[in-house]
């Protein structure tokens, strides 16, 4: 292996995703960097992700099939059983741009502490003609820290976990995947691993293609646990952030996102709502808006926002 192109690994949990696997094993052998290995772990589906794996014959891939344990698990069996100098995980049913690694790699270069982002946008219904690329961006090259506070200014941060491509050195000291959290267990990781770099850099011709709207999919899950999972992985987070860096712009991020995660859970798993209130005052209050648009906007103007989604819910059959 010339070290002019060193060996990115390509690390995908897969559960339950032979409707999309193979969209997504196909961007990555579209790719115009050309070292790279794809590691995939079977985590225990119960679909016919087995059989679809068995069709990939390139010599890059190689297939891991393993009792269901959980994405973060798996992620991590990925890792483990990956050689690359760099490393990127990867959903088993989003897409990747044909120059997503090789402009990655240019950004980064030869340096063993820079994590370069991509470009991303969704598309729904598994139609890639409904994609539209996310224009609120950080573009610029920046220390993680700041990075961070300027993705979650006013808004929910994304990252997903293939936007990014990390040195294999830098998870060496951040430590991998946390494998007792489930719903949006990136937050945390990512948090932690950015935090350990020491620049990020954006390749704006690497870009991913998220699939959203997926009924089944973890993002969409509510229960108990899950939730339980989300209020941890945001506590994890933003400590961790506080910790690089106990400033005022700091603390009104982290604050936003514990007010974002009452947007999101109220009025279920009011314990952990409550907790998440008091998060947000001890950090001394949030400022972003309850998301709305029309005549939800003017109804949480008259009525209050918490009045709103009940109402929403209550429409809605009852769903979370």
């Amino acid at each position: 292996m010339e070290e002019s192109y060193p060996l990115v690994s390509i690390c995908m949990p897969a559960f339950n995703a032979g409707k999309y696997i193979q969209e997504a094993v196909r961007s990555i052998l579209e790719q115009t960097y050309s070292s790279w290995e794809l590691i995939i772990v079977n985590d225990g589906s119960t679909d016919d992700t087995a059989l679809v794996l068995e069709k990939f014959d390139d010599p890059r891939i190689r297939i891991h099939h393993q009792k269901n344990t959980g994405q973060c698990a798996a992620a991590n069996s990925a890792y483990g059983l990956s050689r690359g100098r760099f490393i990127k995980f990867m959903d088993a049913d989003d897409m990747i741009s044909p120059d997503c690694l090789s402009d990655q790699m240019r950004r980064i270069g030869n340096s063993n502490d820079i994590i370069a982002s991509a470009a991303w946008g969704r598309f729904y219904q598994n139609d890639i003609n409904t994609f539209k690329l996310n224009e609120d961006l950080v573009r610029i090259d920046c220390r993680p820290i700041d990075w961070l506070v300027s993705a979650m200014d006013g808004k929910q941060v994304m990252l997903q976990c293939a936007i990014w491509l990390i040195p294999r050195t830098v998870l060496e000291k951040s430590g991998l995947w946390d494998e007792r959290l489930s719903l949006i267990n990136d937050f945390e990781f990512f948090i932690r691993v950015l935090l350990h770099a020491g620049e990020i850099r954006f390749a704006e011709n690497a870009i991913l293609y998220y699939r959203s709207g997926l009924q089944n999919s973890l993002s969409s899950l509510k229960s108990q646990k899950g939730a339980k999972s989300a209020f941890e992985s945001i506590q994890l987070g933003t400590s961790h952030m506080l910790s690089f860096e106990s400033s005022e712009r700091v603390r009104k991020v982290c604050a936003d996102c514990f007010q974002n995660f009452v947007y999101s859970f109220y009025p279920f798993h009011q314990s952990l709502v409550r907790c998440a209130e008091s998060k947000v005052r001890e950090l001394g209050g949030a400022e972003i808006p309850f998301e709305s648009g029309g005549y939800t906007k003017l109804l949480t103007r008259v009525m209050g926002w918490k009045s709103v989604k009940k109402l929403k819910i209550l429409l809605s059959g009852g769903a979370k």
